[in-house]
């Protein structure tokens, strides 16, 4: 069983207000977000777009709410920009998680990224890396995550539908090119799952480098509909893809009981973009968070 005292639960924002398509949850406010993830008996959070990026003004809002900021996707420009722009800009990222008491820093390399465009495939179009920019992309990572130990930090990379890192294969190639040392891989199970690859297999094989879970399920009818009808990943989301534990085709309970196996440590982050007005966030927060009791313990 996992240990209550090695686990924290959280839950991202993205449910209520979506980074990427502002439309979904414009009408949800930060306040609502948060005081729901406590009432629905999460002790974290990440960070969305509507969150205050003053570490100060933003603990004034999660200390009566018993909340934590967990970490805060990142986007790494390494293989389309200057590396010193990166750079710049993960430094102003590292010092806020820090400031908020945050371990770990989510990155994703957006560079050639599919995942924000709304009508190229999320399938057919996603970028494949050259191997100078796979070698491009481990010496960038090496970077940050020397930037990140500067403050005791690690990153976390973040495989994701629509980069160049989404499929298992491309996974192994990234871990086998970084320096374990500098950086830690973040395991998604939803991803994984719509990748078409096997969430459980990826964990086993990578367990000594993952800091950072997200529990993440799929409705598969939607799935293949997006691949018959060549949909984008932004449409994707809208149409219903991705679910949170418990609700979706995913047995989470062999995943659990890999994560206590391997004796993980840190965050579980319930996290599932879905348009608010047709899957209430609260009640999907609630389903979560009991199936997570269930069959856990936690």
């Amino acid at each position: 069983m996992l240990e209550k005292s090695d686990i924290k639960l959280a839950i991202a924002p993205i449910a209520w207000t979506n980074d990427d398509l502002p439309e979904l949850g414009g009408e949800n406010t930060f306040e609502q977000c948060i005081s729901e993830m406590a009432l629905a008996g999460f002790a974290g959070s990440e960070v969305g777009n509507k969150y205050p990026r003053s570490p100060e003004v933003l603990r004034r809002y999660l200390a009566p709410r018993g909340l934590s900021i967990a970490s805060a996707w990142f986007s790494a420009y390494l293989l389309t920009k200057p590396l010193q722009e990166t750079v710049d800009a993960f430094v102003r990222h590292r010092d806020f998680l820090h400031a908020m008491g945050a371990k770990v820093i989510v990155v994703s390399e957006q560079g050639q990224s599919i995942q924000g465009l709304q009508d190229v495939p999320v399938f057919d179009g996603k970028p494949s890396f050259t191997e100078a920019q796979w070698r491009s992309l481990a010496s960038g990572l090496h970077r940050l995550g020397e930037l990140a130990q500067e403050k005791r930090m690690d990153i976390v990379y973040h495989h994701h539908m629509g980069t160049g890192v989404q499929t298992a294969y491309e996974i192994d190639k990234l871990m086998a090119l970084t320096d374990p040392s500098l950086v830690s891989l973040l395991f998604d199970t939803g991803h994984l799952a719509f990748s078409g690859d096997d969430p459980l297999a990826v964990l086993a094989k990578h367990a000594g480098r993952v800091k950072h879970v997200h529990l993440k399920d799929i409705r598969p009818a939607v799935v293949e509909q997006v691949r018959r009808e060549r949909l984008s990943f932004l449409q994707a989301v809208k149409a219903g893809a991705f679910t949170v534990p418990g609700d979706g085709a995913l047995d989470f309970r062999p995943v659990f009981a890999k994560l206590a196996e391997m004796k993980y440590a840190g965050w579980l982050v319930v996290e599932a973009e879905q348009d608010p007005a047709k899957a209430n966030p609260f009640e999907y927060a609630v389903k979560a968070r009991r199936y997570i009791r269930e069959h856990t313990g936690l």
